[in-house]
């Protein structure tokens, strides 16, 4: 296999990852001179180290636009550059559940159902019909029922904390969905703006190319358009030679 030697660098790359410093956009080669000093337009380097340079001025656009870079936007740029993924980690939770949040999960979840709407007038019910109807003079809760009210007041002084605990955990879950899709969005820009690079890269480099075919096809035509003119040039002679008429003798 073919290779090369990097003029920012020094490293080998392959011969099909060079890369011309001249066909990369201006924004990007003024970071390389900068970094590299003596490097030119006509030095080459590799496709890995262009893809570096890109990071790098995405980086620096970024820090332009927003200021200083949150641990957010670092995250990101660190993923990029590793070529890993945010998608998979959006509905981890790493943090662990104590009894107490899951035993505030299941209340909230049981005190929001209709099962415990019709279990808790259930319950009413049968309070007042013993009360009123079966326990005669010997009941232990006369009306108003005031105990009935004692032990309502109770479970809304217990059961409001517990279900406020549930949605102060869910909140915090919609939070770090929230810093997750702003990452997701943030790198799609991100590497929608490297494809950008990319795609300019090559449609130049075709351009090269391509007009480097142009250059080869005209001269082609040029040595083509000489040869038949030479041809004609000397069948013209030829002819005049032949049709010339042969010179009387004196």
């Amino acid at each position: 296999m073919t290779t090369f030697k990097s003029d920012i660098s020094g490293k080998i790359f392959p011969e099909k990852d060079k890369i011309k410093i001249a066909s990369v956009k201006n924004n990007i080669s003024d970071i390389i001179k900068t970094e590299y000093p003596s490097v030119s337009d006509d030095s080459y380097m590799g496709i890995e180290e262009l893809n570096y340079f890109r990071q790098k001025f995405i980086e620096n656009f970024m820090t332009k636009e927003m200021g200083d870079l949150n641990d957010l936007e670092k995250m990101v740029i660190k993923n990029i550059q590793g070529h890993s993924t945010i998608t998979d980690k959006v509905e981890d939770d790493n943090d662990p559940i104590t009894f107490a949040q899951r035993l505030s999960d299941h209340i909230a979840k049981f005190g929001g159902s209709w099962s415990f709407i019709i279990a808790f007038l259930t319950f009413m019910l049968i309070w007042i019909t013993m009360n009123v109807y079966f326990l005669g003079q010997s009941t232990f809760d006369p009306f108003p029922f005031i105990l009935l009210n004692l032990i309502l007041s109770c479970i809304a002084a217990l059961q409001a904390p517990l279900i406020m605990m549930s949605q102060n955990r869910q909140e915090e879950k919609d939070r770090q969905r929230g810093k997750k899709d702003y990452m997701i969005n943030l790198k799609s820009e991100v590497e929608i703006r490297m494809l950008h690079e990319k795609i300019d890269h090559l449609i130049h480099a075709q351009q090269q190319q391509l007009l480097e075919i142009q250059q080869i096809q005209i001269d082609m035509l040029n040595d083509i358009m000489n040869k038949m003119e030479e041809n004609a040039v000397t069948k013209k002679a030829s002819e005049k030679k032949i049709f010339d008429p042969i010179p009387k003798k004196q």
